[in-house]
């Protein structure tokens, strides 16, 4: 049972990107996640805004951002979808869904900083591959480092702890913010995996911490590696804001990859997190949505950790 409504942010928006059909990164995902969410006993819908030019900026350099506006023109005049890598492609609608993700990610951090609450931007496409110049992996803009970006940029706002539970790990991330001190880079991952990154034995920064696991892992070797390594490094850091990269792909249905966990060990992560931010942030923990790609397991494990992170024990 839920002991605060959670705020979610999105919008019918994030369902337009829709660039080739039976696409994994398909429209059905946004709404397989927003009925786990409905299922809350208490939840507070908010509109995702399109991100901000100056935000953007913070994160994507302008030659980057250039480019994509210069394919979005393509897109409007040309009514056909763009591959930008073999796996990320836009069409028409996609700049409305992903302007709106990154914005969402954004609104989530900034309205968890300001109430001190758990919050969900429940948005589409996801964004932890993205790198500072290179869109990847489904992925356009960074929404999760855009988001950190935007915490910092409040005089209040000192350290910021970013959690990856997805099944691949977030490249672009970790890319974005090898060797900064003001962030924490945090991942669990199937390893080997897409995109080839986050080795655990490769020590690429002190603040990026990696935990790979082996195809086949599930539950007890998911909770031993938070339990040892990542939850113990957060509470270390001390950090004033904890967001999460909360990708459900690591689910035993999921189809991409070759983890076991279940809808419980997303209970359990969230609480676990719910906790640290109670701790280092009066409960500031903002999430948003990366990958997880079974509709089904989606739902239900969208739902198991949205009751972790607002759970009251």
């Amino acid at each position: 049972m839920s002991a605060t409504p959670l705020i979610v942010f999105t919008d019918p928006a994030c369902a337009g990107h829709a660039p080739l059909p039976g696409h994994p990164e398909c429209p059905e995902r946004l709404r397989a996640a927003l009925d786990g969410l409905a299922q809350l006993d208490e939840l507070d819908v908010r509109e995702a805004e399109a991100v901000s030019g100056e935000c953007l900026a913070r994160i994507h350099p302008a030659p980057y951002l250039d480019e994509l506006a210069g394919v979005e023109q393509r897109i409007r005049s040309e009514q056909r979808s763009i591959s930008l890598d073999g796996d990320t492609h836009v069409g028409p609608g996609s700049f409305d869904a992903i302007r709106r993700a990154a914005g969402g990610a954004c609104q989530a951090a900034r309205t968890a900083l300001a109430d001190r609450v758990a919050t969900f931007a429940a948005v589409r496409p996801p964004g932890h591959h993205a790198e500072a110049a290179r869109a990847m992996g489904f992925c356009v803009y960074n929404n999760i480092a855009l988001a950190a970006a935007d915490a910092l940029h409040r005089p209040s706002v000192r350290r910021v702890a970013v959690c990856d539970f997805d099944v691949h790990h977030g490249n672009g991330t970790e890319a974005i913010f090898a060797g900064r001190d003001d962030v924490l880079f945090l991942s669990s991952h199937q390893h080997p995996l897409y995109p080839g990154t986050g080795d655990p034995m490769l020590g690429v920064a002190p603040n990026v911490v990696n935990v790979g696991l082996p195809p086949g892992s599930g539950s007890n070797q998911f909770r031993d590696a938070w339990l040892a390594e990542l939850l113990p490094a957060i509470d270390r850091f001390q950090p004033d804001l904890v967001l999460v990269s909360a990708g459900f792909d690591a689910h035993w249905r999921d189809p991409l990859a070759q983890l076991e966990l279940k809808d419980e060990d997303y209970f359990w992560l969230g609480h676990q997190l719910r906790d640290l931010a109670r701790s280092h942030c009066n409960g500031a923990l903002a999430a948003s949505l990366e990958g997880g790609y079974d509709l089904q397991a989606l739902t239900d494990s969208v739902l198991a950790f949205a009751e972790g992170i607002t759970s009251a024990h």
